[in-house]
């Protein structure tokens, strides 16, 4: 099906034209014909399916300007807000349509003046709700309600502030729900704010991204020099390298740039301007290694990224699902290759449960030519502490699951003063 075949108005057209969109994606093609009929969508679909389009044409085609807010799209980062914010631009870039990113970490007074003059706002919920009991924000006059990564805001804990700002929208919107994931809080959730939603959910007949899938296994004091190997190796047009803590993407970033690699870490310690900037050169082709948190695991569109690696396995198994999004997009191939230590393997464990297209990669590589992490390379975001891992020994993780670890060792605890 192409863009041609839906009824829209010249203006749209020409802007997804522009945009060089031709042929629907799959989840578009299931999406776009009810949403321009003003029915609410349940939607399921991982990142990177082409959601977006889904629910900014509707905007496009159905907004007013100058007539307040008629459109209101909640994200749960600042990043997702302003990725949404680029394409609802671009798709009404003929419609005369304002659209305003509304989120924490800079200054409101701008955000206050532009709210004035916009038809659209994509924000994050803390500060959607900050402009709510200002008064600035007034959101009586929605007609459509987006929330995308719906499962992200919830996990997150925005549900009570997600259902304050729902419940001050027009009772006679639409309404539509996006997320990779579909857990029960989230299906209680749209029964109450929903209108006989019509589910649409990716079955596996849809062209979904090419994405090489594989784990390597070392000691914990070898992670690092297995990085150093598969990057060499892989030499990555682009690549996200995924830390589960703050303190570990900074050291990770650090010791690849004494190795003359060039790297920037991302994490929720940094400010907002210091994320623009890190975001902005990697974009560019500045910097080709991204080390981060799951912070830049969902709604980062950066065609170019050819592999994905996870230092760390993420407590739960769908940050994985969102990790390895980052990659294979805009109809490309990727990579995604986790990096299991003994200290990984209780999230493993839980991961290969989950997704069984992880198969174990063997590898020649002469780790002793690389050098192993320098700790000592301590950032300003970095703590005395240090995490503990229950899951130390000498188990393993097989194609057959995990060998049991020696547990008749017990940890002295220190005599009590």
């Amino acid at each position: 099906m192409k863009f041609d075949d839906l009824n829209l108005t010249e203006e749209v057209k020409k802007a997804i034209d522009e945009m060089g969109f031709e042929d629907l994606k799959y989840i578009q093609e299931k999406v776009l014909p009810h949403a321009l009929e003003g029915k609410d969508i349940m939607g399921h679909a991982p990142t990177g399916s082409g959601k977006t389009l889904g629910f900014t044409i509707p905007i496009a085609e159905n907004v007013n300007h100058g007539k307040g807010v008629e459109a209101l799209v909640i994200c749960p980062t600042r990043e997702l807000t302003l990725q949404v914010t680029k394409v609802i631009k671009d798709t009404c870039k003929y419609s005369n349509i304002k659209t305003l990113p509304v989120y924490g970490g800079v200054a409101i007074g701008p955000q206050i003046s532009a709210l004035k003059r916009s038809d659209v706002v994509v924000g994050t919920p803390g500060r959607l709700l900050d402009h709510i009991r200002r008064g600035t924000l007034r959101l009586d006059r929605v007609k459509i309600l987006v929330l995308d990564e719906a499962d992200r805001m919830l996990d997150m804990g925005f549900i009570n502030d997600i259902r304050h700002i729902v419940s001050m929208t027009s009772k006679r919107r639409q309404t539509l729900f996006f997320s990779a994931t579909i857990p029960e809080s989230i299906i209680r959730f749209s029964k109450r704010f929903m209108n006989q939603p019509v589910h649409i959910k990716l079955d596996g007949n849809e062209d979904k991204p090419k994405i090489n899938q594989s784990y390597m296994e070392v000691s914990n004091k070898q992670k690092f020099q297995l990085l150093l190997a598969l990057i060499e190796r892989d030499d990555p047009e682009s690549s996200i390298i995924f830390c589960n803590t703050k303190i570990e993407s900074d050291l990770v970033a650090n010791n690849l740039a004494k190795n003359n690699i060039d790297a920037l870490a991302i994490h929720g310690d940094l400010s907002q301007a210091k994320r623009d900037m890190v975001m902005g050169k990697f974009r560019k082709g500045e910097v080709k290694f991204l080390v981060a948190t799951d912070v830049a695991s969902r709604g980062l569109d950066i065609p170019r990224v050819s592999h994905i690696y996870n230092y760390d396995i993420p407590d739960d198994p769908d940050d994985y699902l969102h990790r390895i999004g980052r990659t294979a997009r805009a109809g490309r191939e990727g990579n995604a290759v986790c990096i299991l230590s003994p200290s990984d393997h209780n999230n493993m464990r839980n991961l290969h449960k989950k997704y069984s297209k992880l198969k174990q990669e063997e590898f020649e590589f002469d780790l002793s030519k690389y050098p192993q992490m320098n700790r000592s390379l301590k950032s300003r975001y970095s703590s005395s502490r240090r995490p503990s891992f229950s899951n130390r020994g000498k188990g393993g993780y097989s194609k057959k699951g995990f060998k049991p670890h020696n547990q008749s060792r017990k940890t002295k605890r220190p005599p009590k003063k």
